[in-house]
Formats: C-alpha cells, sequence, structure tokens
C-alpha cells in the first residue's frame, strides 16, 4: 500500500555524477542457480578482479542477507519473493551509488528476477546463468542441503522439493560443470569490459 505523504527525496549528487568518480557504469550482476552450482564462488573471484583493476563493487550473498536484513524470512514460494524484492531493492540503490553491485542467489522464479530488472534502468540488470547439471550440485553440496532435502528434512528445498526456472535469456550462460573458475571469471570481466561499463 502507497503513502501519499511519502515523496522521493532527490538527491543533489547523481547517480551519473558518482559514476564518472569511480571510471566505471553502475550495474547489477544477478547470479541465478541451483544451491551448490557455484554462484557465490564466481561471484566472489569476479569482485575480486573487478577490484584488482581498482572497480567499486559490493557483494550481496544470500546466506549473509538471511542473517540481517532478511532475517526471519522462511523458504516459502512467498517469503522467496519476498527476500528477492528486497534485495532488488538494495541493489537499486547500490546502482544508485555508482557501484557495481554482484548478488548470489538461488532466486528461482524468472518473475521475481524480471522483476528487479524492471527497477533499473535498460543495461544496468546483468542476468548470469550458473547452469551446473542438478547431479554435479548434489555431489558437491558443500553445506550438505540435498542430504537433507533428500530425506525430507528441509521443506520446500529447490531443485528437489520446490521448482527452480532457468533463466530464458540470461545476458551471461556459464555452463558450470567443465569450466574453471578462471576461464569463467574472465568470460564474465571480458563481457563487461566489452559491454562498457568498466569505464565511465
Amino acid at each position: 500500500m502507497s503513502n501519499k505523504n511519502i515523496i522521493w527525496h532527490a538527491h543533489h549528487v547523481t547517480k551519473e555524477e558518482r559514476s564518472k568518480m569511480k571510471d566505471q557504469k553502475p550495474v547489477i550482476l544477478w547470479f541465478t542457480g541451483l544451491s551448490g552450482s557455484g554462484k557465490s564462488t564466481i561471484a566472489n573471484a569476479v569482485e575480486t578482479k573487478l577490484n584488482e583493476i581498482g572497480k567499486h563493487t559490493y557483494l550481496l550473498d544470500g546466506d549473509n542477507i538471511r542473517m540481517g536484513l532478511n532475517k526471519g524470512l522462511t523458504f516459502s514460494d512467498e517469503d522467496r519473493t519476498e527476500n528477492i524484492r528486497r534485495i532488488g531493492e538494495v541493489s537499486k540503490l547500490f546502482v544508485d551509488a555508482g557501484l557495481i553491485v554482484l548478488t548470489a542467489f538461488i532466486s528461482p522464479f524468472q518473475k521475481e528476477r524480471d522483476s528487479v530488472r524492471t527497477l533499473v534502468e535498460e543495461g544496468e540488470f546483468i542476468e548470469i546463468f550458473i547452469d551446473t547439471p542438478l547431479e554435479e550440485c548434489e555431489n558437491r553440496d558443500p553445506k550438505g542441503l540435498y542430504r537433507k532435502a533428500r530425506k525430507g528434512e528441509i521443506p520446500n528445498f529447490t531443485g528437489i522439493s520446490s521448482p527452480y526456472e532457468a533463466p530464458l535469456n540470461p545476458e551471461i550462460h556459464i555452463k558450470n560443470d567443465k569450466i574453471s573458475i578462471e576461464e569463467v571469471t574472465q568470460r564474465i570481466i571480458d563481457y563487461l569490459e566489452k559491454e562498457g561499463y568498466l569505464n565511465a
């Protein structure tokens, strides 16, 4: 429900001015994929590389966010939608600050990912699909979550008891079962450079 007494306060310093100071174009790098697909590992590697070349970034990770901003949300479809809505709004603020913001979330529903895209301007949202086969994700199972889900100990677990809607037209599609982290990272950096994000 909107409140007519709340009005967006315009800043004197613009997004363009913040971006120019950082010599980059702000953007959301939205990493999506199954649990264990490598989203967080790849996002961390990309952020490290971006910082090495002097770019201003911030990484939002699923578990970390659920410890604070989204503490109390469950894994029901409704709460997952709210989880992504909040992350989208935070990411929008980071973009306004002129940053390259990286987000590593399963974000299983296409509708929710698309809704985040609409929060920012054209070209400020890059969907990166970390496409790792379910079998490979289960073999990795770094947190032991798939084993618990298979036993029925974790309800609404994406890929097992809850659906994952693969991106329809991601800007970057990474098949992450026979490629090194270095190759994946460089591919993403090359895309950003080619598309002009690494210069204001």
